[in-house]
């Protein structure tokens, strides 16, 4: 199955909390999109391996996802080296998308700065001919995605582009809630985390907000560029 758009993401959830508007609007055009989650986010405060498993399979029923995997990289301890660029390679090479998404540039969270630049690594090497991969046992070609964009997580990063998720807010939100273990319960035994207090969804709410602001919509999602943007119709642009 070749797709349109690749997200990739260092855990389970961010994908939904920074650029599931922008899949889910993209699905909707008729777009064939995925998420490559990196880790199972076993390292968390609350939930296991399991539970995100099957939180991360109910949020891509809810987002259309043509085809989510998880590479199971070590969460935390995962490093931008060869095997696991390879790795990630070997999956771009399967999907051959035209865009990648990306975790942002830099993050509170180690992971995510460390993600940005691992899964903008793999996209080179992947389209390098004589890096051989094989995939079920049989050689696959070379394939390099047009563009990659950084989406922007917990710390403010001024964006490069916005997109505007207006339509798709309620899908985003309800695809961040599939993530039942991660966020407020307050019949939860478990400890507080980071992303568990009750403001932390009005923040994620908040940020769209702002994006939306930028653009003159009401909700919007902010990326950064590796390279500037080209176009042949300025009317393209809202």
């Amino acid at each position: 199955m070749k797709l349109d758009i690749l997200a990739i993401a260092s855990h389970p959830d961010d994908a939904e909390l920074s650029c599931s508007g922008t899949l889910a609007s993209h699905v909707e055009q008729g777009y064939k999109v995925g998420v490559l989650d990196l880790t199972q986010g076993e390292m968390g405060t609350r939930g296991t391996p399991a539970i995100r498993l099957k939180e991360s399979d109910k949020a891509a029923k809810i987002l259309g996802l043509s085809a989510r995997e998880n590479l199971g990289f070590k969460d935390v301890f995962f490093q931008d080296d060869k095997d696991h660029q390879i790795a990630i390679a070997r999956i771009i090479r399967k999907y051959r998308p035209e865009i990648v998404l990306a975790n942002a540039v830099s993050d509170r969270h180690p992971d995510h700065g460390k993600g940005g630049s691992l899964a903008s690594h793999a996209c080179f090497i992947s389209g390098l001919r004589k890096l051989e991969t094989e995939l079920d046992g049989e050689a696959q070609q070379a394939w390099r995605p047009k563009t990659i964009y950084h989406y922007i997580q917990n710390n403010y990063i001024e964006p490069d582009l916005v997109v505007d998720i207006s339509s798709y807010w309620n899908v985003k939100k309800e695809s961040i809630l599939a993530f039942q273990s991660q966020f407020y319960d307050p019949q939860s035994k478990e400890p507080e985390s980071f992303i568990s207090r009750p403001d932390f969804l009005d923040f994620i709410e908040a940020r769209s907000r702002e994006m939306g602001h930028k653009i003159n919509v009401k909700y919007g999602e902010g990326f950064t560029v590796e390279r500037v943007p080209g176009l042949s119709n300025l009317f393209d642009l809202l």
